[in-house]
């Protein structure tokens, strides 16, 4: 991978700041680290060096975190935010001010190249194809644990404005990824869109179903899943190519997906049909 983001650390405490520096300079997305002590002094560097990503410390003396931040997001190319601090409480508004991430300190580096990993894939040029191995795993971290999914235990994923929800046999789990870019990285592992919301897994399909009440469904173990008419007619077209790849049937109790048309509104309620 060649080294191409640059960025600034911004931070008061002189340990903090000299270990993530040290860090983010030996991940290999990072080509330039460059270092701030506070608030007005990254202000400063900025009218002079051209940065991909902040990483902004939010309790400083004089200007703090979001102040810097604020200032970052009326620049004509603003850097990716990422905020480092000891305290959960600022999380919404930091995410209200556009942040990738949200560290808590003390900072773990698996955590920290993960919020590396992302800024990566948001600059990434339209086009460009994603890494196969990207997010076989998501980790999801909550501050007080952090929790390992599986790609191939998602049965289908649901929008929740910044936020995915990811719909597994065990329970759901939100992460803030778009789900743009989770149609994009796992259409290989045969996740299709089938609503402006909704990702749902091609093997996890057990039937289409329509209900009075949603229009057409598409059941998983997980729940059901809304269907657009827009896009209806591929989902179909993508169960029956994966039937005849014997490629169907994940769930242990699905014998294939069956295709068809119910009107008794017996199943769990799903969400609101598309117009």
């Amino acid at each position: 991978m060649k080294p191409e983001l640059r960025v600034l650390v911004v931070e008061d405490e002189a340990s903090t700041r000299q270990e993530m520096a040290s860090l983010l300079a030996d991940m290999p997305e990072v080509a330039e680290v460059h270092a701030a002590d506070n608030g007005a002094a990254a202000v400063r560097l900025l009218g002079t060096t051209a940065i991909d990503a902040a990483f902004l410390d939010i309790l400083m003396p004089g200007l703090n975190g979001m102040d810097v931040a604020r200032v970052l997001s009326v620049l004509s190319e603003p850097p990716s935010i990422v905020f480092v601090t000891a305290s959960e409480t600022h999380a919404v508004e930091a995410f209200g001010i556009g942040a990738v991430d949200y560290l808590l300190k003390p900072i773990r580096p698996e955590r920290l190249a993960e919020a590396v990993g992302r800024i990566a894939q948001l600059r990434r040029p339209a086009g460009a194809a994603p890494p196969a191995e990207d997010l076989h795993v998501v980790q999801i971290d909550t501050g007080r644990r952090t929790v390992f999914v599986k790609r191939d235990d998602v049965q289908f994923v649901e929008a929740q404005g910044d936020y995915v929800r990811l719909h597994t046999s065990d329970g759901t789990h939100l992460i803030r990824l778009s789900l743009s870019y989770l149609e994009e990285v796992w259409e290989s592992a045969g996740f299709v869109r089938v609503h402006r919301g909704f990702l749902v897994a091609i093997p996890w399909v057990r039937d289409l179903r329509v209900t009075s009440s949603s229009g057409l469904v598409a059941g998983t173990p997980a729940g059901d899943v809304p269907v657009s008419r827009r896009h209806g007619r591929h989902l179909r077209a993508q169960l029956l190519e994966a039937a005849r790849r014997d490629q169907l049937g994940r769930s242990a109790n699905a014998q294939g997906a069956a295709v068809s048309r119910s009107r008794d509104g017996e199943h769990d309620q799903p969400h609101r049909q598309e117009p």
